[in-house]
């Protein structure tokens, strides 16, 4: 990385390109089913998807401005800022489906303090690294070095939350499992013969899970490579970027997709399960 070109490669047209098309899609799609079923607690995870398309129609630019601070600046921070945005949908999710499911004394953290403390934290990441992302767009050395250590402090609160998170999912499903409510029974009772395509409360925890392996595995990948600083081996060859955080990415969002929490929490306001019987009839998935 030098003041002639700050990514430390060219970036790759074609690479992004397919990016913007693969974001794109899945984001038009979220915007759909977000407007269909109401639930705007999905709009952070939306806007994600949003920065992601941004960020990578950056870095397009960026191949011919490999010199642009403010060009380099936009593509790391949005592609950055991406995923503790999904994360707070993610975290929103949780809540909903412990009361949909009437089970809130089964939950490791009361269903009220739930949302507040996962997203507080996220907020909290979330702004470490806009603070952090700001100051490594500076020309200074000493600057950017300080911003990396700042980004690299938000991606540690986002692992320490989403590992906690985690944790609390996992406990609210075991115990669940031990003593079922009549809603949560009732609910795989109903869907068990549609097999394969049958979407209940175990979907929707089994994309939480996948999509939080998937944001742990990319915040890890970061955190090394901010950690090896800007002229490491991770940072200045750019399919480490593309394998470890674009594909993760825009897998997370296709998992969300298939397994869209509202077809069974519809607007998270105490949805049932004649709505979700609905919603899997128009996605056709009965």
């Amino acid at each position: 990385m030098n003041a002639e070109n700050l990514y430390g490669y060219k970036p790759s047209i074609a690479a992004g390109v397919i990016f913007i098309i693969l974001f794109g899609l899945t984001t038009i799609y979220h915007a759909y089913q977000l407007i269909k079923a109401r639930c705007w607690y999905f709009i952070p995870f939306l806007v994600g998807g949003i920065f992601q398309v941004i960020g990578y129609v950056c870095r397009v630019i960026g191949h011919s401005n490999t010199a642009s601070v403010p060009i380099y600046a936009m593509q790391s921070l949005f592609i950055l800022l991406a995923p503790p945005l999904y994360a707070a949908s993610v975290y929103m999710v949780l809540g909903r489906t412990v009361t949909y499911l009437n089970a809130e004394d089964l939950s490791l953290v009361p269903v009220k303090w739930m949302t507040k403390i996962f997203v507080s934290g996220d907020v909290f990441s979330f702004l470490l690294q806009s603070a952090g992302g700001g100051l490594m767009a500076s020309g200074s050395i000493s600057t950017r070095n300080m911003g990396s250590n700042v980004v690299i402090g938000g991606l540690v609160v986002q692992l320490l939350f989403f590992g906690f998170f985690v944790i609390v999912a996992a406990v609210f499903q075991f115990r669940i499992q031990q003593r079922p409510t009549s809603k949560s029974q009732s609910e795989l009772e109903m869907t068990r013969h549609l097999g394969w395509r049958q979407r209940n409360w175990t979907t929707v925890l089994l994309a939480l899970y996948i999509v939080s392996a998937l944001i742990l595995i990319r915040s890890i990948f970061r955190l090394v490579e901010y950690k090896y600083g800007f002229n490491g081996y991770i940072m200045t060859h750019e399919c480490f970027g593309y394998v470890f955080d674009a594909l993760l990415m825009f897998v997370a969002m296709v998992v969300m997709n298939v397994y869209h929490p509202a077809v069974i929490l519809g607007n998270g306001k105490g949805g049932n399960y004649q709505h979700s019987e609905e919603m899997q009839l128009s996605h056709g998935w009965q």
